[in-house]
């Protein structure tokens, strides 16, 4: 199950999101922080895969809501990207 994570804080990197969920026990595959091309800053958000649904939806329940450093964490079952309309260049 793909989990979207929301309102991270700025200081957490994907090892430090992986580390985040895999200290509650949870076993994670794979975590990233979604970051600007450009200038390399978290956008304050990613995703967390782990192989179990059951545990998967325990991992949302669990931090859904968790203050960390601050913040109050946005989890839920990732959706599917959509399209978005190709922006001209100017």
């Amino acid at each position: 199950m793909k989990i979207y994570v929301g309102n991270l804080p700025w200081s957490i990197d994907s090892e430090g999101l992986k580390k985040l969920f895999s200290e509650a026990e949870f076993e994670v595959e794979e975590a990233t922080v979604i970051s600007d091309k450009f200038s390399g800053r978290s956008k304050g958000f990613g995703f967390v895969t782990i192989n179990d649904d059951e545990a998967g939806k325990k991992a949302i329940s669990d931090f859904d809501g968790k203050e960390i450093e601050g913040r109050g964490l946005k989890v839920s079952e990732a959706r599917p990207m959509e399209e978005r309309p190709q922006r001209d260049a100017a």
